[in-house]
């Protein structure tokens, strides 16, 4: 008589049920601090409903974005410091929805690791959690991932998901003209696009990331994963003031990202000399003899968002921005000319 072996549960092909229930269960408190006006469910269903005119819209059009963090994971993943990329991932849709006009009503998560450790997923969500406070949206919903053999040991992905709602006719970008103002918005940092390069200047330069930053008195890999900001109230108060385009400064730069929002033919002159070159963007051009117009399309340079304020309104967003708790800065003015246009130097 053939013995048959004995039998083969999910646990033992690496999948732990058991864990992710741990995990949501450790992420309800984090999910309910986010909870909204509009909010029709919490975590636990098969999907999450909300109610846009229990929001205070009268007739909601919906924008969606979707992001994720990039090869910012990596030194995170390698530094142990998980704590703050959830906010970047939050960070980086709800900035892209605001810049359409819309106001981020609800935000999901896809957490995706070879072997779940609910401690980091933990850790991780919280993140995204103080991300959606930090916007003004609800954490309603989200899928965690356990997919032994896809990732390596300690790996993981994680991808945003956001909704966000302006009233019809409501949208960005709205009329402009040469000579509106271009008014910016400091960034914390790198945020969350250039890492690749990052990584690759840092490994050049022969550094780890517990050694002390060139550019501040911070362990380099802390320094490195400061949180993107979020601009959503900030924004928002721009918009009613009558902020007529908002560009988020992500992957491609000034260069790339502000003509996107440009419309009829304009484009943009800016002065380089306006705003300092942050620490962090000095020491990565010096390191790697980047000359000044790749940076300006490859990092954000220190300008996380950049508004179109047309020339009545201008002084107006200026206040509300400042009223936001913001420091604006004027950059430049559109031109009749097609394309981005800089003068001076970065310094």
């Amino acid at each position: 008589m053939t013995n048959r072996p004995s039998g083969l549960t999910y646990r033992d092909a690496g999948v732990d049920i058991d864990a992710g229930a741990a995990l949501v269960d450790a992420i309800k408190p984090a999910a309910a601090t986010t909870r909204r006006s509009g909010v029709m469910d919490g975590l636990g269903g098969f999907g999450a409903m909300f109610d846009p005119r229990a929001a205070g819209f009268k007739d909601p059009i919906l924008v969606a974005a979707t992001d994720g963090v990039g090869t910012k994971l990596k030194l995170a993943i390698e530094t142990g410091r998980l704590g703050s990329v959830g906010i970047d991932l939050v960070a980086m849709c709800v900035n892209d929805l605001v810049c359409q006009g819309a106001e981020p009503l609800f935000f999901l998560d896809y957490f995706a690791t070879g072997k779940l450790d609910v401690a980091e997923g933990a850790a991780i969500v919280r993140g995204v959690a103080e991300g959606c406070r930090l916007a003004g949206c609800a954490l309603i919903g989200g899928e965690t991932a356990e997919m032994p053999g896809l990732y390596a040991k300690g790996d993981f992905d994680l991808a945003g998901f956001a909704v966000g709602a302006m009233e019809r006719g409501a949208g960005l970008p709205r009329e402009m003209a040469a000579g509106d103002a271009l008014i910016a918005l400091p960034s914390s940092g790198v945020h969350s696009n250039g890492y690749s390069l990052v990584r690759k200047i840092t490994e050049r330069a022969r550094l780890g990331w517990d050694d002390a930053a060139p550019f501040v008195g911070t362990p380099l890999g802390e320094a490195l994963l400061t949180p993107t900001r979020i601009y959503v109230p900030a924004a928002l108060a721009a918009i009613r003031a009558g902020a007529a385009a908002i560009a988020h400064i992500t992957g491609g730069g000034i260069t790339e990202n502000l003509p996107r929002v440009l419309q009829g033919g304009l484009g943009a002159e800016i002065e380089l000399s306006s705003w300092k070159l942050p620490p962090v963007f000095q020491w990565l051009m010096a390191e790697a003899g980047i000359d000044g117009p790749e940076m300006l399309k490859t990092f954000n340079c220190g300008l996380g968002m950049i508004l179109v304020a047309p020339a009545p309104e201008a002084a107006a967003v200026e206040a509300a921005l400042t009223d936001a708790g913001e420091t604006p800065i004027w950059i430049g003015r559109l031109t009749g000319a097609p394309g981005v246009v800089y003068t001076g130097a970065l310094a």
